[in-house]
């Protein structure tokens, strides 16, 4: 449902145009006065971001000071959405809106500021209406700026430069310590300082436009602004911002910016809990989702093809070997990694051919023995190979039969990359293709906008417990704090060989990884973790015991879904530990992770509802590789206790009291 109501303006004096969240508790304030443009957020009376000014830089108008109100638009939606696949079966979409319409200092072009208030957080985007024979413009800079009214504590991942992976830790840092030659990227997660109220500052529904990195102000004040990576043929000249960021084309449509976004909760969990990004971004362009849906599956690289067959390696024995094992767990697919195609590299190679799988894998005959097992096929591919195949390389790959693509290696996020995933992901979809991006730059609601792009990686996970020992227990129970506010990751858990921390360097190779956290971290991830395209890691022989028997977890691992129908963090802190709950249909999974510091939680059951259930528990064992598993009756007025060993974790399945021909027993 909307509202909408046109007012007029057009004096050039001070004027503030504000907007409230239907709960009234936030508030987005846009200020244009002679000293030029700003914004204020607000939650409770209190100023979270305070008066922030705004610059944006074109080669045909400068936005900011000089610029005047004309007259703005005022909208109301109280909708919901449904995710195809996701962490909400339902999700609502209820907020108020100004749509701000002004003229730039010195002439008649014409731009819009766009203002939201969710009760969850705020959002504002520029705009550009189609205008006299304007047919496009160049963006040199965007200054968005975020005023702190106090020293924060924030937690981030800096990566430095442009170039990159987007792989790192979310440190803590006072906000007063972030220099204007940094390059955080989203979130930037920070606390108020007042109880546990916390923010984030993110971006949705980026298009025709790069995505941003966070840096300090650079004026002295204690604050943050977007910084923006130029288009990749230009003059990349950071430093002196001369570079064109992005060449935008006008159409009858006008222009739109991504989504600046400052996401607002009582407690971090209600930012993990959120799904405003995805909201805010552009609905569903497939029509037909009935293809998609979530999946588990085995992995040949982080194990680095340890299998109990001779020459185990990039060839058609190990790989049926994987799909033997895909249907024993009880998973959906196998993903065959790096190393297959012709040519296939982690560098552009033009001479690679990724419709031609190498002579040592018989591809006709590994599909149809998947097929026979009821196990889909994913591969690797590189971008730069994929781009110079694409229509014909996913075109194949549908006729193949298979289940999707991971794409590798972008490391960037600047305009021209950006269009890359938007093309990427409709020719995927043509061809009923799901979609895992490597390398790729942080979550900004695409997943909502092109449902077949399920997971990606953007985040430092299990892969680098192969070469050092930077996954640390705390790193993991930051990360749903932080990266997983933004959408899903593909973090690849699963690593089911555990030590502790003293002993796992010591003991690193890369041949059959080990963790450092326990099993029952393990398994909680599973929980924890947003990736409906969720990996099971570790080699087959890693899930079973020296009988056969299956190991502590394993089970677990084959019944845990992958998405969900409604989603709740119970307790947690960042860096410190979770608890979440997470139902499907009318079973509940919980799964709680802690820091190197042992703990016991309690977890209140209220969220159950009404009725009677049994409580199925695997803790932490006896040793960082073992299990206990227990049962237990629990209903709402109760709670549920679990046992965290140090870098350690637990997960409980809730289930209805038994049932006859599907209706609960009466009483």
């Amino acid at each position: 449902m909307a509202l909408t109501a046109a007012l007029a303006a057009g004096s050039a004096s001070a004027e503030t145009v504000k907007v409230t969240s239907p709960n009234g508790r936030v508030a987005i304030s846009f200020d244009q006065s002679q000293s030029g443009l700003s914004y204020t957020v607000e939650q409770d009376g209190k100023a979270i971001i305070g008066p922030s000014s705004i610059e944006w830089r074109l080669d045909v108008a400068y936005i900011g000071s000089g610029s005047t109100i004309t007259g703005h638009t005022e909208t109301t939606v109280n909708s919901t959405w449904k995710p195809v696949v996701g962490k909400n079966a339902v999700v609502p979409d209820h907020y108020n809106q100004s749509d701000i319409a002004l003229t730039a200092g010195g002439g008649n072009f014409k731009f819009n500021v766009i203002i939201r208030a969710y009760d969850n957080g705020v959002a504002m985007r520029y705009a550009v209406p189609a205008q006299g024979d304007v047919t496009g413009f160049k963006v040199m800079s965007e200054n968005t700026q975020f005023f702190f009214p106090a020293d924060y504590t924030c937690w981030g991942a800096n990566m430095g430069a442009m170039n990159t992976s987007f792989e790192g830790e979310y440190d803590p840092i006072k906000a007063s310590l972030i220099r204007e030659h940094n390059n955080y990227i989203a979130p930037l997660v920070c606390k108020t300082g007042e109880g546990n109220k916390t923010f984030a500052i993110a971006e949705s529904d980026v298009k025709d436009y790069p995505g941003f990195y966070i840096s300090g102000r650079g004026d002295g004040g204690t604050g943050v602004r977007t910084n923006l990576p130029p288009r990749f043929d230009n003059d990349r000249n950071y430093r002196f911002r001369k570079s064109v960021v992005a060449d935008v084309k006008l159409d009858a449509d006008g222009f739109q910016t991504p989504w600046r976004v400052v996401m607002i909760g009582d407690q971090p969990g209600d930012l993990t809990g959120s799904d405003l990004i995805t909201t805010l971004a552009t609905p569903s362009q497939i029509a037909d989702t009935s293809w998609i849906r979530g999946r588990k599956t085995a992995w040949d690289w982080w194990n680095d093809w340890a299998l109990d067959v001779p020459d185990a390696g990039i060839n058609t024995a190990s790989y049926k070997a994987y799909v033997d094992f895909a249907a024993s767990m009880k998973l959906d697919d196998i993903l065959i990694d790096e190393g297959w195609s012709m040519g296939s590299d982690i560098e552009p190679n033009p001479a690679a051919d990724i419709t031609k799988a190498k002579p040592v894998l018989d591809m006709p005959e590994l599909l149809r023995y998947a097929k026979s097992k009821n196990v889909g096929v994913w591969v690797w591919v590189q971008w730069h190979q994929l781009d110079a195949q694409m229509e014909e390389a996913l075109a194949t790959y549908e006729k193949w039969g298979l289940q999707g693509i991971k794409v590798d290696f972008m490391n960037r996020n600047d305009q021209e990359m950006v269009d890359y995933y938007h093309r990427l992901m409709a020719v995927a979809a043509k061809h009923h293709l799901l979609v895992d991006m490597h390398g790729a730059y942080p979550p900004n609601g695409l997943n909502r906008t092109w449902p077949n792009y399920i997971t990606q990686e953007g985040v430092m996970g299990a892969e680098y417990n192969k070469w050092s020992g930077r996954i640390t227990a705390t790193h993991n129970v930051t990360l749903p704090f932080t990266r997983q506010i933004l959408g899903p990751h593909d973090y690849t858990p699963g690593g089911f060989r555990s030590l502790p921390p003293e002993q796992f360097a010591a003991q690193r190779r890369n041949k059959a990884p080990f963790v450092q956290t326990t099993r029952g971290q393990a398994v909680a991830m599973y929980v924890v973790f947003d990736s409906p395209f969720q990996m099971v890691s570790d080699s087959p022989s890693a899930y079973k015991k020296a009988d056969g028997s299956w190991a502590d977890g394993a089970e677990f691992l084959q019944i845990v879904p992958t998405t969900w129908d409604e989603t709740r963090v119970v307790q947690g802190d960042i860096g410190q530990f979770i608890v979440t709950a997470r139902r499907k249909g009318d079973t509940w999974y919980v799964g709680a992770m802690t820091n190197e510091s042992g703990r016991d939680v309690t977890v209140p059951l209220s969220f159950l509802g009404d009725g009677k259930f049994t409580a199925k528990t695997w803790q932490d064992g006896a040793d960082v590789n073992s299990l206990t598993v227990a049962s237990s009756a629990a209903d709402t007025s109760g709670s549920l206790t679990l046992k965290l060993a140090p870098s350690g974790g637990a997960v409980a399945v809730i289930t209805p009291e038994a049932t006859t021909k599907g209706k609960k027993k009466k009483k």
